[in-house]
């Protein structure tokens, strides 16, 4: 089943978009924004992508590069941030997190033992040093139990550009599939 995707990505990392368009048999439905639009007036530029390329799509990719995070002052992060409200936003688009080869390091940390059940857990660095916090609200969802987060405790799904561009469409139908997974409705919208 085709999905309809819209990526999300920072202009730096454009050539990560283009390759998932163009060089991936990925089996999607392209709603990405593919050309500017034409106003410096960023609410209309904002209302333009909600209603010509969110609104009916299904997935938002989150490229992750090395401009996405939240306490990267020198990037405006509007634009990204509110991509992924609006696809945070009622009826909730999927969200598949990116991680491109400059992050890899930088988010998997490799393992650590946990002080509460002495097992091996993944470090995974999601935070306001490499993502927006509408990605990281979503990934880390808050009032966790247990020690350590699992796939049925995040909405948000996380892969490496090197294994994304191996099985795309597996990554695209598990983020899709959150869309109707009980952690729905723990998404948090409008972080503070």
């Amino acid at each position: 089943m085709k999905h309809k995707c819209f990526i999300s990505f920072k202009t730096e990392d454009i050539s990560y978009k283009e390759t998932i368009q163009n060089d991936l048999n990925v089996d999607m439905i392209d709603k990405s924004l593919n050309s500017p639009i034409d106003s410096q007036n960023e609410e209309y530029i904002m209302r333009k992508i909600r209603e010509d390329y969110l609104q009916d799509s299904t997935v938002t990719i989150c490229l992750i590069g090395e401009h996405s995070a939240e306490n990267d002052f020198f990037e405006n992060q509007h634009y990204i941030k509110r991509e992924l409200q609006a696809s945070l936003y009622d009826n909730p688009n999927g969200i598949l997190g990116i991680v491109l080869p400059s992050m890899t390091n930088k988010i998997y940390k490799g393992t650590y033992t946990c002080n509460m059940c002495g097992q091996n857990h993944n470090y995974v660095a999601i935070d306001d040093n490499t993502v927006i916090k509408e990605f990281s609200i979503n990934y880390y969802i808050p009032n966790h139990n247990g020690c350590a987060w699992g796939p049925d405790d995040r909405y948000c799904i996380l892969a490496k550009w090197e294994d994304f561009i191996k099985t795309p469409n597996s990554y695209i139908n598990a983020a899709f599939d959150k869309r109707t997974d009980p952690i729905k409705n723990k998404i948090t919208v409008f972080p503070k």
